[in-house]
């Protein structure tokens, strides 16, 4: 009888420190689609951060391919909290707010970018400033 306690607590001890180690795993967060930037809640524009930070921190701009998107000039550019801005008018003289992630690109430069839908009254908090409508882009091309 003492050998079978002895022998069913060897078992449950076994069993006991087999179910403590078990590997931890989390479901790795959804890619965003190609063209789309990853946002931080649903509805979330760049700039605003999560609960676990900036998910956007280190996220590099798309090199826009030639011919994929409207060409404009450069009028004003500012860079805040990693991300530029950039007012551009295209050829007839129209004027439009971009937002994409952080670029060096200069007044007067001609780009070329992706037509997204733009938001409207969107405040940055970094700037201070709060923006008609602006549209939030993947990247840009700068044509040489």
């Amino acid at each position: 009888m003492k050998k079978t306690a002895l022998v069913v607590l060897s078992i449950a001890a076994l069993a006991l420190a087999g179910c403590k180690d078990k590997p931890k795993t989390e479901a790795p967060a959804p890619a965003p689609q190609q063209g789309q930037m990853p946002a931080a809640q649903p509805g979330a524009a760049p700039g605003a951060t999560a609960p676990g930070g900036d998910p956007h921190a280190g996220m590099k701009a798309q090199e826009i391919p030639a011919g994929a998107g409207k060409k404009a000039t450069v009028t004003q550019t500012m860079n805040s909290g990693g991300y530029t801005y950039v007012e551009a008018a295209d050829e007839k003289g129209v004027k439009v707010w971009l937002a994409l992630p952080e670029v060096k690109v200069a007044k007067g430069d001609k780009i070329e970018y992706p037509e997204t839908p733009p938001l409207a009254n969107f405040q940055s908090k970094t700037l201070n400033k709060t923006f008609e409508k602006i549209s939030f882009i993947p990247g840009i091309r700068i044509v040489k």
